[in-house]
Parts: structure tokens; sequence; C-alpha cells
């Protein structure tokens, strides 16, 4: 009599059931039925350094389909947290707890990466829920009696991002040095809980993005100032000290635009804030240092932006991006909720990937329910597969 079991996944630390092939994987069709059309650019695998990612949806849950997950804004030093209950990775004793998630993704053939991240004049402040209670108009600063670091606040000037925000401390030579050690060592961390791959955290007016922009970086030394190299010096050194230390895919979130009024160069050739040409320089010093994609974003660094918010409203950057430097791996963001219009970003060549987040929380199956939509099988985790036959 034949034995029917139900079969685990292979050395994993407790039972999975094992998916054949992993979920979110296109599933061919018999051989004796109609061959399907060319596979949508949404479910094609994509390869970075090596490393094979078996579709192009990224940033979600592992067993819901997605290629890839990232554990996001993890802090590399406590001072370096957003807000005071902020994950972090600046001791070994944090190691284990992430290294159950990612054993747990592993386990569903599922890549996971990490968000390596210093929020710099934008640290010390209250979680976003917090601050709807504390209501319109109150400060963001978490104050020491709710657990914040305000007198520790760091940026590469004492410009800060809105009144109601922490007065940062400009950065000495010894601070950015810790910082350059700090990243490196969260990276030696990272081995050891077994991480795919990593992303810098260079967007949305954190420590890295705010020391590119003219807006938020007026210093008067070889880190500050008009011209660019010495704006982009820092985080480059960042990024090239963490390149050395990590010889697995390595991405970097940027804002491609500062969504401040007027244009991004003016009629004198004055840079007045950071946009999207000055990205493409600083994208191609990054391709050249060894990075492996560039994940782009936009705004966080001006605190009177107004941006139109619409279905893809930063795919502009990443087709920009992708122009002029077509052998960079390109991610985009930003409400991509429409799968028919995702996958065209990616069949016209606009971006090599998808990275959603809250569309990924409203519909955790979104990429099951996008592979139906584009007419294309792919497999649903067992436990899940009754709900999609």
């Amino acid at each position: 009599m034949a034995l029917h079991i139900n079969t685990p996944v292979p050395g994993a630390y407790q039972y999975f059931p094992l998916n054949e092939p992993s979920t979110g994987s296109r599933i061919p069709p018999p051989e004796t039925e109609a061959q399907e059309v060319e596979v949508p650019a949404l479910f094609r695998p994509l390869t970075i350094r090596g490393m094979k990612f078996k579709n192009r949806i990224f940033v979600g849950f592992a067993t819901r389909g997605v290629a890839a997950i990232c554990i996001e804004a993890t802090a590399v030093v406590p001072e370096g947290r957003i807000a005071p209950e902020d994950l972090g990775l600046w001791t070994d004793t944090q190691i284990e707890p992430l290294r159950r998630i990612v054993d747990f993704c592993h386990a569903q053939d599922t890549k996971i990466g990490i968000q390596l991240a210093h929020a710099g004049r934008k640290a010390s402040t209250h979680a976003p829920w917090v601050q709807r209670t504390a209501g319109h108009g109150a400060p963001h600063t978490a104050s020491k009696e709710e657990n914040g670091w305000q007198d520790n606040v760091l940026g590469p000037s004492n410009v800060s991002f809105a009144d109601t925000y922490p007065s940062p401390k400009a950065m000495t030579d010894e601070d950015m040095e810790k910082v350059v050690r700090a990243f490196v060592a969260a990276i030696e961390r990272c081995k050891k809980a077994g991480f795919d791959f990593i992303e810098l955290h260079a967007a949305h007016g954190y420590l890295l993005h705010s020391f590119v922009s003219p807006l938020s970086n007026v210093r008067d030394d070889q880190y500050g100032g008009q011209p660019l190299e010495n704006r982009t010096r820092f985080p480059l050194r960042v990024i090239e000290a963490c390149r050395q230390a990590w010889d697995k895919p390595l991405w970097v979130r940027i804002s491609a635009s500062d969504w401040a009024e007027g244009p991004e160069q003016d009629a004198t050739g004055t840079w007045t804030q950071w946009g999207i040409e000055q990205s493409k320089i600083f994208s191609g010093d990054m391709q050249k240092l060894g990075v492996d994609l560039v994940d782009v974003s936009s705004g966080g660094n001006w605190a009177k932006q107004k941006i139109q918010l619409k279905h893809g409203y930063q795919v502009h950057f990443a087709e920009a991006l992708k122009q002029a430097l077509p052998s960079l791996p390109i991610s985009t963001v930003g409400l991509i909720t429409d799968p028919l219009e995702a996958n065209s970003y990616i069949e016209s060549g606009k971006a090599d990937v998808v990275s959603l987040a809250r569309e990924l929380l409203r519909a955790p199956h979104w990429a099951l329910i996008a592979a139906q939509k584009l007419g294309v099988t792919v497999k649903a985790a067992n436990q899940y597969e009754r709900a999609w036959n």
C-alpha cells in the first residue's frame, strides 16, 4: 500500500510543509494542454549577483508568493532609530531573534533581506500611531520621558526637518567614522543571521539622504556645499565599506526627488534641491562601487513637500534611472496596486522589480491574485491551495 506522507521542509528547525515548486513560482502547463502564452514579466525569475529570485514581486509575506522580503528600517546604532521602539542590529543579542525569522522564510524558499539604516535628523520621534493619538500640531520629538534621545540627534548640519522635530547636531569626522563602523558591524551580524541581501536606506530624509540634499546639508567642508561629489562623499563612503564587507546582493534605497518648490538646478547652475539628475550621477557612482540594485522612492526630506499621489506616482523616476543606467537593476515603488499596470512597468523596461508595501498589508496574497489576472498559474502554499483551485 502506498504511503502518503505530509513531507516536511528538510533541515527546518520545526515542521513546515514542503512546497514544490516554491510558493509564487510559475507552474508550467501539462504537456497534454495547449502551451501558455509568454510568461508575464512580473513572474519571470531574476538573478542578482548569482542569487535567483523566483519572480519580480518584492517585500511581502513568506508564504504568500513574493520572491523577496525586506525587514525595513533596522538601526545600526541606538541613536539611529526613528522611534524608540524600532528594530536594531547594533548588538549580538539581536541576531538570534532575526535568525529565527530568516530560517522560517528560507523554509518557504523565499529570499529575505534587511534594510540597514540611520535616521539622522529624523531620529527620536514618535511612532506614527502615537503621533496620530497626540493630535495635529503636537511635537514629533520623543522626549527622554518618552524613551527618546532628543539631545543626541545627529545630521549633516544643525538644520531640523521641521519645527516639531529634534534639533540635530552637525556630525564631526569622529561621528561619521563611528557610523561607518556601525554599518560594517551590523553587516557582520547579518551574516550570522543568514540574510540573503542587504538594503542600505538612503531615502526619506534619513541620514544618508540628508547628506546628499542641499536642503539639509549646508556644510562648508569636504562633506557639503554645492559640489555634488562633496554631498555624496559620506554616503558613498558608507556604501563602499558595506560592499567590501558583504559579498551577497547589496541594494540601496534612494529618494529621487525632494519634491520641494522650484527646479532641481536654477539658471545659475546652483543645485537648489535633490532631484533626478543628481540621482543619476549618485546611482552611477554606486554601480561603480558594486551596488546590485537601486530601489527608487522619493520625498521625505522637505517638510513642505507637495506630491500628487496616484498609482505608480514614482515610476517615472525609476524609468529615468533605468534609461540612464540600463545595466543596473532598478526597483520601483509607490502606491502600486494594479497587477496589469505593475506588469507593464517591467514589460516596458521602466523597472526590473516592483516593491509593494501597503498593498501587501491589505492583500497579503497579492502575488497570487496578480497571477490570476495575468493568466499565469503559480504555486500557492499547500495549506492555502484549496482557496485558489
